[in-house]
C-alpha cells in the first residue's frame, strides 16, 4: 500500500496540473483559420472590430491579465495590433467590438500608433500572415509595459512575468 501512494499522488498532481492550464477561445476566430473581414483594419477594407474572446483556467495567483495580438510574420520585430493591459483578475471574456476595457484596464498604442484594436492589414503580395492572440495571466495588478514598446520586447517581457498563458493563431493573406 505504501508503494502505491506516491504513484497516486503523482498521478493526481499531473492530472490537476493539466486540468488547470489556461484556455483561450473566440466565437469569431477559429484557431489556424482565416480572420473574417469584420476584424480586418479599415485601411485594408475591413470593419476593424476586435474579436470576441473568452478564457478560463487562470491560476489562483492571477492579479491581472494582458491580451496581445501580434503579427508573427513582420520582420525583424513582429507587429503589435492590440495590447490590452491591467485587465481585472475577474475578467474572463471580452466582447466583439470592445469600445472601452473593463475596470482600470488600458489599451497601449499598437504599432499603427493607436491606443485601440487595429486589425490585420498585411501588405499585398506579402503572403500568409499569422496573428497570435494571447491572454497572459500576471501575478501583479499592473503590467510593466509601455506604449511604443516593440512587439518582440512586449512578448519577451510577458514570457518572463506571466504565470500562465493561452493563445491561438488566426491568418490573413497579404
Amino acid at each position: 500500500m505504501k508503494s502505491t501512494l506516491p504513484c497516486v499522488a503523482l498521478f493526481w498532481l499531473l492530472t490537476v496540473g493539466q486540468a488547470a492550464a489556461m484556455s483561450l477561445a473566440s466565437a469569431d476566430i477559429q484557431p489556424n483559420s482565416t480572420i473574417a473581414a469584420r476584424h480586418i483594419y479599415t485601411r485594408c477594407g475591413g470593419g476593424n472590430l476586435s474579436p470576441q474572446l473568452s478564457w478560463s483556467g487562470a491560476p489562483k495567483a492571477t492579479q491581472s491579465f494582458v491580451v496581445t495580438m501580434i503579427d508573427l510574420d513582420v520582420k525583424p520585430h513582429q507587429w503589435s495590433h492590440w495590447i490590452l493591459v491591467d485587465l481585472p483578475p475577474t475578467t474572463t471574456s471580452l466582447a466583439r467590438g470592445l469600445k472601452a476595457p473593463p475596470g482600470h484596464a488600458q489599451v497601449l498604442n499598437s504599432d499603427f500608433g493607436d491606443a485601440a484594436y487595429d486589425g490585420p492589414c498585411p501588405p499585398k503580395g506579402s503572403g500568409l500572415h499569422r496573428y497570435q492572440i494571447t491572454v497572459w495571466a500576471l501575478p501583479a495588478p499592473v503590467a510593466p509595459l509601455r506604449s511604443g514598446d516593440r512587439a518582440t520586447d512586449v512578448v519577451q517581457r510577458l514570457l518572463k512575468l506571466a504565470i500562465d498563458r493561452a493563445s491561438f493563431i488566426g491568418t490573413v493573406r497579404g
